[in-house]
């Protein structure tokens, strides 16, 4: 049995919920939970923003804790191990996807959220779907890397990011610090697009060697024809078009913030400069594993506020402040 936080129904306090889980499958591993990060799609998700939410629902994906139990046919893992566990916990692992390492893409993968989550005293998933934390890491801050974390580093990788580009983020916050951190130590040369003024000398200790104010339209046009990559964090609508033009001819406005509303740019601002558009999801478990690696290597860290696991409500509602610096984390009680 597994003993839960669960919303009853869309928008609603979350509640003590107990879970009959039965067998444990042959190829799944159960999770003691010692911390969850809290992400924004879990508050999408409670509140069935997305219009696919079932409940009752467990939310939280960005899972980090000891195994307590492994399938018979487990053979990657073992108790004890310290791992994590991020946004899906199981593949269907026969399609094309995920027989060539995207299994981030299986479009029958089952979302952590979908299957019971970590704001629970266990969590059960596919032992592919697990990642060991790397030797050195930060087992309390580690949660939203599964997240955010793999979510900005994931375009690196897949678009062959350059330590020679100049690079720009929108939107600092639970992603964006994590994206300015990680293009930072990748080599790049990092723009921060912010709308607080107050902001820029905390996004330069993040990783930001520039900022701009994403208030002022005069300061965007001055940034024409500057940027070979941007990557977008937010979730709502921006003037789109006037961000494509910062972009050198050949670059990428890349999307990683669900923005709910359509985009709107025009056609000759793309055909022009031969520019791109383009979004991704969380990466692959071995993508996942080379983010570990490189974030031990490079002392990345998110920035966090704690909550007891029994405190989630407050918590949620401290993110839905927009309030937290920069991602909450739940601990165990």
């Amino acid at each position: 049995m597994i003993t839960a936080y669960a919303a009853k129904e869309p928008g609603g306090a979350l509640e003590k919920h107990t879970i009959e889980v039965g067998e444990l499958g042959d190829h799944e591993v159960e999770i003691d939970v010692e911390y969850c990060g809290i992400c924004h799609s879990d508050i999408s998700m409670i509140d069935n923003e997305w219009g696919f939410s079932q409940y009752p629902l467990v939310a939280g994906h960005e899972v980090v804790g000891r195994i307590v139990k492994t399938g018979s046919h487990v053979n990657s893992l073992q108790q004890g191990q310290l791992v994590g566990l991020g946004w899906h916990s199981d593949y269907c692992q026969t399609c094309y996807s995920c027989n060539t390492g995207d299994e981030n893409l299986c479009a029958a993968a089952t979302p952590t959220i979908m299957s019971h989550g970590g704001f629970a005293n266990k969590v059960r998933a596919n032992e592919k779907a697990v990642v060991a934390l790397p030797d050195g890491m930060d087992a309390q801050s580690a949660g939203p890397l599964f997240c955010g974390g793999i979510t900005v580093f994931n375009p690196l990788v897949q678009f062959d990011v350059k330590p020679t580009d100049k690079v720009a983020v929108i939107g600092i916050g639970g992603l964006g610090h994590l994206a300015l951190q990680f293009l930072n130590a990748w080599g790049c040369d990092v723009t921060a697009f912010t709308s607080s003024e107050s902001k820029a000398e905390e996004d330069k200790k993040l990783g930001a060697h520039h900022t701009l104010n994403s208030r002022d339209t005069s300061e965007i046009e001055a940034a024409a024809n500057q940027f070979d990559f941007i990557i977008s964090t937010v979730n709502v609508k921006l003037d789109w078009n006037l961000y494509l033009s910062t972009l050198k001819p050949k670059g990428r406005l890349h999307f990683v913030g669900a923005t709910l509303e359509p985009l709107d740019l025009g056609a000759f601002g793309l055909i022009g400069g031969q520019k791109q558009v383009s979004g991704s999801p969380v990466g692959s478990p071995a993508t996942i594993a080379q983010m570990l690696e490189f974030a031990v290597q490079h002392n990345i860290k998110p920035h966090i506020e704690t909550f007891k696991m029994s405190d989630v409500n407050n918590a949620l509602a401290h993110l839905k402040s927009g309030k937290a610096r920069y991602r909450i984390v739940l601990e165990k009680d």
